[in-house]
Formats: structure tokens, sequence, C-alpha cells
């Protein structure tokens, strides 16, 4: 015969054990919850920029860092490119966007990356001498900087690294679902075939170089759009210019009288610091997905 004082013991451990057990249950459940579901990007996140010393790249570093974000500036030279500012705040590494390795170091360590590699002119344009001119940062392409290599490689090179991280063992038990936000700086003319006028323009007035130039971009914008493991935020800017870029403001009105008076396939010019803003309110704005205009990009550079 058992007592009954043992009897209420018993069952007074076996209602602690169960309690102690569902709140630990309940409590990993939460957690993996907050982990799947996620919340917007911000400070002090990890953002990777591939350009990072360049005319839009340094703005968006500039920007992300003065909002506390942890960024890490890649580029080939590796160096601040004003310092005595808030880029003093980047990490400034050197690395090769080529380089599916050196690119999944970075992605790996980051929660959310920007894609401002690119060049006006490539080495098979012939006016490769003309980006010390037209390219922000001064720069000169190398011998392997055509825009296949520049545009499309380096930026599929990111997208697989991301879908990679995506499929990581450890991220997955995590429950960290969320597709990692992933910027890229396209061009107002990789949308022609889809304004009227566009299409004949890019057949019959558009040089050879600007022909190659599109097919690149276009090539990242369907790869990234496809791409499950990312966000994607792809602004579209026609000219973009600052007070200090003189080779550009001449034509500025010009754009943008075509694009006042309703020229479908001419958009409206871009500030290299609108465009930074708006490329940092993507980033933190989850709603922000597929192809931003002018218009967009606007209005995101005013929630900055």
């Amino acid at each position: 015969k058992v007592e009954l004082p043992i009897i209420h013991r018993l069952h007074t451990q076996y209602q602690s054990i169960m309690f102690a057990s569902f709140h630990t249950t309940t409590t990993l459940i939460c957690w993996l919850s907050l982990l799947s579901f996620g919340t917007a990007l911000a400070p002090p996140a990890k953002v990777a920029v591939f350009g990072g010393t360049g005319y839009v790249g340094s703005q968006v570093c500039e920007r992300l860092a003065a909002k506390g974000y942890q960024v890490t500036g890649i580029s080939r030279r590796g160096e601040n490119p004003r310092p005595g500012s808030a880029l003093d705040q980047v990490d400034w590494v050197k690395g090769d966007a080529t380089s599916p390795a050196d690119v999944q170091s970075f992605v790996a360590n980051a929660d959310a990356v920007v894609h401002a590699v690119g060049l006006l002119f490539d080495v098979e344009s012939g006016l490769q001498g003309l980006n010390t001119i037209v390219s922000g940062s001064g720069s000169l392409p190398g011998d392997e900087s055509t825009y296949d290599n520049i545009t499309r490689k380096t930026m599929f090179n990111i997208i697989d690294a991301v879908e990679k991280k995506a499929k990581n063992p450890l991220n997955m038990l995590g429950g960290n679902k969320q597709p990692m936000p992933l910027a890229f700086v396209s061009c107002a003319e990789a949308g022609w075939p889809d304004v009227a006028g566009g299409d004949f323009v890019e057949t019959n007035v558009a040089p050879e170089w600007l022909k190659k130039y599109l097919v690149a971009k276009r090539a990242v914008e369907g790869r990234l759009t496809a791409c499950p493991a990312a966000r994607p935020i792809i602004v579209r800017p026609s000219l973009i210019w600052s007070w200090d870029k003189l080779d550009v403001l001449p034509i500025i009105p010009v754009f943008n009288i075509a694009s006042a008076v309703g020229v479908p396939f001419v958009d409206k010019t871009i500030r290299v610091e609108t465009l930074a803003d708006a490329i940092v309110a993507g980033l933190e704005d989850d709603s922000v997905v597929g192809v931003q205009r002018f218009q967009a990009m606007e209005e995101l550079a005013a929630m900055v």
C-alpha cells in the first residue's frame, strides 16, 4: 500500500517536470519563430558593399555607416576613398568580385549585400580611356574588364553565394528563412523593351557597346529576380550626377526635359546622393522588391 503523501509528492514532481518541459519548448518555439519571420534590416546589421570605393558604392557605405551599420567595403584597392568622413567607420578590404571564393567569404558574414560594381566603357568598347573622365572614381578598367565579367559574372557570384548561404544547415536549423536584401545598380535603359519606342532606339540608334552593356545588366536582373534566397532591389538610374561631376552637368537638362515632356525611353536623371539614399531605404524596407525607376527611387530617398 502506497501512502497518499508519497502519491501527492510524485504527482507534484510530475507536474513540475511537465511545466518545465512545456516552458522550455514554448520558449524555443517563440525564439525560432522570431528568427523565421525576422524583422526589417536595421543597425547594427552587417552589410557588404561590393564596389564600395566607387562613385555610388562610397555614398552607400557612408550612409550605412552613419546609421550605425557594420559595413564592409570591398574593392580592388581596399582603401578609404574619403578619409575624415563617415567612411572611416567602414571596414575597407581588398577583394576580387570575379572570384567565387572571395565573394562567398564576404557574403557568408553579411545580413545584406549591395552590388555597386560597374563601368560605363569596357575594354572591348574601344572607349575605355574615357573612364577617367566619366567614372566617378576615375579608375581605369583592367585587361579583363568586360561588361560580362564586371557586371554579370560578379553579380552571379554574389547570387550563388547568397543561395549557398541560404542552404547552409546552420541557417536552416536556426529557422532563418528570410530572403537576404540584395541591391543591384542597373540602368534605366535596361527597361527599354518595356516602353514605347525603346526597342527601336536600342536596335537602330544605340551603339554596339551600349547593347553589350544592356545584355549584362538584363542577365543580372533576370537571375536576381528568379532567386528565392534574395529580396531583389533593382535600381534603374539613368544619368547619375553630382555638382562636382562636370562631365555630365551639360547633358542633365536634356534628359530631364525629355522625361518631363513624356519621352517614354528617357528617364529623369538622379543625383548620386538620392540614389544612395534610395538603396539604403530599399535595404531597410521589406516591402521594396524588384525594379525601382526614378519615381520610386525619389520616394524611397525621401524616407531616409
